[in-house]
Formats: C-alpha cells, structure tokens, sequence
C-alpha cells in the first residue's frame, strides 16, 4: 500500500497516498478546483494556470532540519510567494493549500480574462453551451467585463474541417492542449500539433486523410469549449434539448459503456431520433473512451431499408403477410414427422434471445449452430479471465501475450488498454505474422508465418524454439500474472480451435487461472459471441454439409449466404429457411419465411462481454410497428410447439437463464444497474475536469465467474499438434483479417464513416506483386468459393511476402485461408478510375 500523506485543504484535514496531486486531493475531498488543460487520464503540464492556489509549506530549520514550531505548538507553514498550479504539484506532509484565498481567487479572475480577449461571444449559437467548461467557470469565477477591447479580438477561421468526423473552430480555441496530448500520449495517434505561437497559435493535422485516427471522437469529450465538434452533430441540437438513455455498444466484444442522447424533432417528421453516441464512464470497461467505429455506427437503426413486417414465399416471391399466418407455416414445418432442424445464430444476438431460440431448439431436438470462425469459448467458460480482472491494474509483473490478433483494428479498446499496460511496466508479448500496431510496445514481438500459429505457441510452452521466441517464453514463466489474448488473424474455424487449445495448455501449465488479472481471453468478433457459447451455441466445421442435410434451418442475426456463395449452394438444398433479420440481406432472399425483428436500440436486453462480463442496455428509440425483438418470436413459436416460453419481457427471461445456465446464478436486471464509486470522480456537473463523458448511473455490470474461479473440474479436451507440412498448391495463398470499418450490414448505414471504409483490395507485399507482374492499384480476376470475383491490388510492405490479405465482410467470401489463382486485367481508364 503507497504511504499516506496528511495535508489541509481549506482548514478541512485531507488523507492520499503520496504522490497525488493537489487538485486530485482536493476532489477527492470534495473541494472542485477549476481546470482547463488537466485531466486525470494524462500527464500534468500546467499551462493554462486556471488551478492556481495558495500553497503553504511545513517550515524546517536550515541548520538542524527540523520543524520549525509556532508560540503554540503547531509547525510553522511558509507559504510561497506565488500561486502554484495544483494540477503539477504533490501532495506532502503538513502542506496547507488555499484554494478560496483573495490571491487564489483574483488569479482566477486573471486567467479567465486572458483567455477571453480573444474568445468569441457566440454562446447562444454554440454547441457546447450547456456543457461548456469555460462557460460554466467564467460564471462562477470570472470578472464579470472584460479591460480588453472587443474590436482588439483575434480573428480565425471557423468550420474548419479537421477531417470528414471533427469540425474545428479555431476561433473558439482556447490553447489548452487537451486534444494534441490525447492524441499523442494516450492514442499514439500523434495527427494534431500546433502551429505558430502566442496570439496566433492554432491546432492543425497534417495527416492524410485528415485527423487519421479512429479515437478522433474523444476529443470532442475533452475540449473544454466547442473548439471541436462531430460533423453529424454540429449545429444540429443543443445539450439540454436531448434525454439521455445508457446502452452498450454492439460492434466488438469490448462492450463499452456509452449514453445515446435522444430528442423528438420536427425536422426528422416528429419521430425521436438519435442525436450523438457519447462515452458512460467504466473504468473496468473502456474507462471514459469510445472508437470512432462505436461512436458513429448507430445510424443503422433509421435506416430506410429496414424489414417492417413478417414475409412469406408464395408462388416463388417473398409478399407481405400477418404475424399469424407466418408463425402458422413455421409451426406446421415444425410438426412435420422426425423433422431434422437447424438453429443458426449469430453474435449479434442478446443472452435473453439466444436463450429462448436454444429452447425452442432443443424442444425439437434440433442442432444449435453458432455462426462463427472462432472456437474457444467452452475454454473462456472455464479459465478466462478471473473474476475482477481490470485491465487498469495490469502492469510491472504481469505477462500478457497477445496472439493471432491485430487489437487495433478488432477491438480498440483492448488495444489502448494493453498498451497502457505495457506502458506500466507489464511484459508484452505480440506473437503475429504481421506486422501490427502492439509491436511498438512489445517487450518481445514473436513472428510465425500464417498455419503455423498452435506450434508456434507450443514452442513458447515449451521454451524452445528461435533466440526472440524462447526470452518470450522465459518472460512469460517468469511473471506473476499471465494473461492469454487470441484473435483470429489469417484464421479460419480449424485454425483457431487449435489455437485456443494451445493457449489454454499454456494459461493451466502456467498457472495463470482462477485469480483476478489472469486468464484466457478471446477478440470475438461479436458483441456476445461469449453469450451465444454460454447458451449453448457452438461452430460446425461441416456447416455445409449440415445445412444441406436440415429439413428446416431458423436462422438469426446471420448472412451465410451473403458471405459465401458455398454456403449459398447448401442452404438452397434445404427444405425450409426461416430468417430473423434486420435488413432484406442475401440469406433473407432465399428464405421461405422472414421475420423482421427490432435492432437494439428498440429493445431491452445484455451482452455477455469477452471479459464475460454480463451487462444491460435499455430502450433508446421507440419500437417500430411490425417489428418484434427475436426473443419474442421464438418464445411464440415456442408457445405454439406446447412450450412454456417467456416473451413479456427480457427481464424474465434473464430470470429463466440464472436458474438453468451455469455461471449466470446472480445474473439479474437489478443488480446489474448497480454501481459504485469509480476513480477519476467524473460528472458532468464539472465537466471542466474529465470532459463531458457520462457518470455511470446505470450500471456497471457482472463478470461471471470461470469454472476455474468456482473451483470445479476443468475439461480442456485433447490437443494433438503436428509440425506444418508444406502446402502443396497453386495460386496465391489468400488469408482473411478483420477491420475496424468493414462493409457489414451493421455499419453500411451510417455513411459519415463511408471514407473510412475498408478499400475492397487484395493487400500484398511488393516481392508477391512482382512475381505476378502487378502494381499497386492494378485489378485482378479470381475463382473464389466457385465464384469470379474482380478486385483492386494494394502494394504493403508489412504484408508477410508469402500471402496475400483480404478483409472479411468486406465483400469477398473468404472465411479461412485458401489458395485462389489470379489473372491480372488491363481495364479502360474510365473503369479502373471508378475501380
């Protein structure tokens, strides 16, 4: 435990452990001393002088070093002859601090007054006005008129467009420095700097394209005036017209917390619409961050292309019909005599619809296939992270090992977090075949080339191997806590369950399960892929031959179809598709019965997080007519097969799921709204401190506990590894990665992101290029899952020489590595233009 250090703030007796700054000190206390360029999340710098306080020290002898007494007994305390700023100074022993004296206060005055000779007077017209930091602290502590003259102001441009999600006004700028140092000491994404000096300094990028980062959106949290705003959000409604409603994000595992701001308008025909995604503070979670992909993504939800009511195929067409006569068909296909049924289900979907959907399932004897190219999560259930994990404690003595995985791009969060941990001092270990974004804080960056990934991690078991491979293996003995992070890089459903075998040996042989800030984790590519296991969804290797072989496929938040045209083929084969869906998709195309079900924001309902932690998102938007969330169609579909399924409501469900699934045991709607103090103190009646990220009121959450934390047996399964033969095959050796900004049908509708977009190429490196005489933006013909495809060629020197990368749902039907011949095309300039 740190020492404590004893100080007075404004005559009240403070206790902190040492080392803590003064305007934290104070917080803590709950005495709130005005900042502008502080956060609690970087480093101190002490620029904009706004925290000034009277600071008094304990008085010592120069001769004998000791404390110097007053008539009564009390030490002596000398205080300096200048205000000192408490966001750079420590607490010590003895210390006195003034925060209210006259010298404090006209300091304050000073400083405001500074930096409003030059700020604009258009409050009535700004974004930030009702959450303005310097709006709110000129009123409580500013002179009241300014000495300046208002023709002397600094004029700079506005609306000026930093990229195509963040506007700056450069006249609003007050120079505090918040979204230079965030983007360069948090994010390491170092695309803001300043330029010029004094009266005329200004922030500018000079990346290509413009603020190239995809953490861009949290510097409009931390600005402290509406210097910089989100495109979709600008001039578009002002903070206390909009509620606010908590939700968890849908586009990763991570689950990060974040509040929808909602209105009713006129100029969207009367109906509440979703005005901005803003981060909900939890520290265990995503702290007080969101990516750019979490922040903008929302705009599927008013999409025009959205299902409104069930469809049924007549005659060879898809034509609209009541809910009655689709459940109608469905149940007579269900009572058909020793009908074989197949339950598809994607990640997407909520614990309490993955539920009812494996009951209906199971009624009828039917397979539950979870659609995914990852396996592990039987393994996650049992030796995933232990319960209390939180990446913020990681750091001197913990090992982690990130494997397969490029976290930038599959799960951001997890990536700022594990570099944060580096950066405290916890050993890292990137074991990849490419280059990734991690490597640069790599204690020890491991190299395999593509197939080869379970050896490679058996070879660190086993400590041999190469000079890098065996000092990572020794590292990763040696710790005191281990961490196992797997992806799915270059993988498909082979690769990764012989992955996560090896990583598991290696987590049980370690030791590293059972206890807070150890564990396996797995980079689904889902927001509660973790969820659909803990049901009892699983992946099917041969999931063509099982389609082909059902009488009747229900199929939920999932495209087989549009992702591969295999799949396509097999499920044509069928006898009945029914489809739970969102958007009119390929797979919604050949079915024989359509649901349209509610996206997430309609709907009350919990994700279980890759950390495996269980939490709740409420209703945002209100439902659409015609529109059912899945849970309740397939509890009626249930309720007609003779079962006693819940559809009233997603509580309830929850309450079945805690009395038959293991691990879920105190898993309810109201503890999971429970919440507790959480460091930083942020809220947004201070926003000056931390930024306009939400308290969490709502809830923070449950990890449920692993096998191994309830201390029950533990079932691994068998792990037989091989040495990789050499592949003997023709054409170019193509493996799949994920994106953050892929083309799926989640993300397509919100078209603020559409330039950030994955490009729909083929990377490889230039040696690969050459050997087929292409060049970079070339285009090529191949034969991929039986189907021609025409792609453009993107040249990347990080690109292992031996393979060529494609993005899944990106547009190609590539879900494991395979072996593709090309043929380069000479088009016409006009077609390669629009290529």
């Amino acid at each position: 435990m740190a020492d404590m250090v004893t100080l007075k703030i404004d005559q009240q007796t403070v206790t902190v452990p040492a080392g803590t700054l003064i305007v934290n000190a104070a917080r803590n206390a709950g005495i709130n001393i005005p900042v502008f360029c502080y956060h609690p999340k970087m480093e101190p710098v002490g620029m904009c002088r706004m925290c000034l306080v009277e600071v008094g020290y304990p008085s010592r002898n120069r001769v004998s070093g000791e404390f110097e007494k007053n008539e009564d007994g009390t030490i002596k305390i000398a205080f300096s002859p200048k205000l000192e700023t408490s966001c750079t100074t420590p607490v010590v022993e003895g210390m006195v601090v003034k925060t209210n004296s006259e010298l404090a206060i006209q300091g304050r005055k000073s400083i405001l007054e500074f930096i409003l000779t030059s700020h604009p007077l258009d409050c009535p017209v700004c974004d930030k006005g009702g959450e303005c930091a310097l709006q709110d602290l000129t009123m409580e502590h500013g002179p009241g008129k300014s000495r300046f003259l208002f023709d002397a102001k600094k004029r700079f441009a506005k609306h000026v467009p930093l990229g195509e999600l963040i506007v700056l006004d450069r006249e609003r700028c007050i120079q505090c420095g918040l979204c230079v140092r965030f983007q360069h000491e948090v994010v390491d994404d170092p695309v803001l700097h300043f330029y010029q000096r004094g009266r005329s300094l200004e922030i500018r990028t000079y990346s290509d394209p413009g603020f190239d980062s995809i953490f861009s959106g949290n510097t409009t949290d931390i600005c402290p005036v509406g210097a910089l705003l989100t495109v979709d959000f600008h001039l578009k409604a002002r903070p206390w017209e909009m509620e606010r409603v908590p939700s968890i994000c849908s586009h990763c595992a991570v689950g990060c917390n974040l509040v929808y701001n909602i209105r009713r308008e006129a100029m969207s025909g009367g109906k509440t619409v979703i005005k901005r995604a803003m981060p909900r503070q939890n520290e265990q979670v995503n702290e007080i961050w969101l990516c750019d992909k979490g922040r903008f993504g929302y705009h599927y939800t008013d999409a025009t292309e959205r299902l409104t009511q069930p469809m049924l195929r007549k005659d060879g067409k898809l034509v609209p019909v009541t809910w009655d006569e689709a459940y109608q068909r469905v149940e007579d296909k269900l009572r058909a005599e020793q009908v074989r049924l197949v339950s598809l289900a994607g990640g997407r979907l909520t614990n309490e619809d993955l539920f009812n959907f494996q009951q209906l399932n199971q009624s009828q004897n039917g397979k539950a296939v979870l659609y995914s190219q990852m396996a592990g999560g039987d393994l996650t259930a049992q030796i995933g992270l232990g319960k209390g994990t939180n990446f913020s404690d990681l750091g001197r003595g913990t090992a982690i090992l990130v494997v397969a995985s490029d976290l930038h791009e599959e799960a951001p969060i997890w990536w700022l977090r594990v570099k944060q941990a580096a950066e405290r001092g916890a050993t890292l270990i990137v074991a990849n075949a490419r280059k990734t974004r991690l490597d640069k804080f790599a204690s020890h960056v491991v190299r395999f080339e593509y197939g080869q990934e379970a050896i490679t991690i058996k070879n660190l078991l086993d400590g041999k191997g190469y000079a890098e491979l065996e000092s990572a293996a020794k590292a990763f003995a040696e710790a005191e806590n281990g961490i196992v992070i797997y992806g799915s890089d270059g993988l498909g459903l082979e690769g990764s369950e012989l992955l996560v075998k090896v990583c598991a040996k290696l987590v049980v042989e370690r030791g590293f399960y059972g206890k807070p800030n150890n564990g396996l984790l797995a980079v689904w590519d889902k927001p509660n892929t973790q969820g659909a296991w803990d049901m009892g969804f699983h992946p099917d290797r041969n999931l063509k031959g099982t389609l082909r072989e059902a009488d009747v496929v229900l199929i939920a938040a999932a495209d087989p179809v549009g992702d591969n045209p295999i799949l396509a083929q097999a499920l044509s084969e069928s006898d009945f598709v029914v489809v739970f869906e969102l958007f009119m998709t390929e797979t919604a195309k050949m079915a024989d019965v359509v649901f349209p079900v509610q996206s997430q924001m309609e709907r009350l309902g919990t994700y279980t997080s890759g950390e495996r932690r269980v939490q709740r998102f409420e209703i945002v938007l209100p439902p659409v007519d015609g529109q059912k969330a899945d849970y309740q169609i397939t509890a009626q579909l249930g309720r007609l097969m003779g079962l006693s399924t819940e559809d009233r409501s997603p509580v309830l469900v929850m309450n079945r799921i805690n009395e038959k699934i293991k691990g879920y045991e105190e898993i309810t709607y109201t503890r999971l709204a429970k919440v507790s103090e959480q460091m930083p103190l942020t809220t947004r009646d201070d926003s000056y401190y931390a930024g306009t990220s939400y308290q969490n009121e709502y809830g923070m959450g449950i990890q449920i506990a692993s096998s191994a934390d309830r201390g029950e047996q533990l079932f691994l399964g068998t792990l037989v590894l091989v040495e990789p033969q050499e592949e003997i095959a023709t054409g170019i050796k193509v493996v799949p990665v994920t994106v953050l900004y892929d083309r799926g049908q989640l993300l397509q509708p919100s078209h603020i992101l559409d330039q950030r977009l994955a490009l729909q190429v083929v990377n490889m490196h230039p040696a690969l290029a050459e050997k087929y005489q292409l060049e970079d933006g070339d285009h090529i013909k191949m034969m991929v899952a039986g189907k021609e495809m025409v792609s453009g060629v993107k040249l990347d020197k990080d690109v292992p020489e031996d393979v060529a990368l494609i993005a899944r749902s990106n547009g190609f039907p590539i879900s494991s590595p395979v072996f593709v011949q090309i043929q380069r095309l000479v088009l016409e300039p006009e077609a390669r233009s629009r290529g």
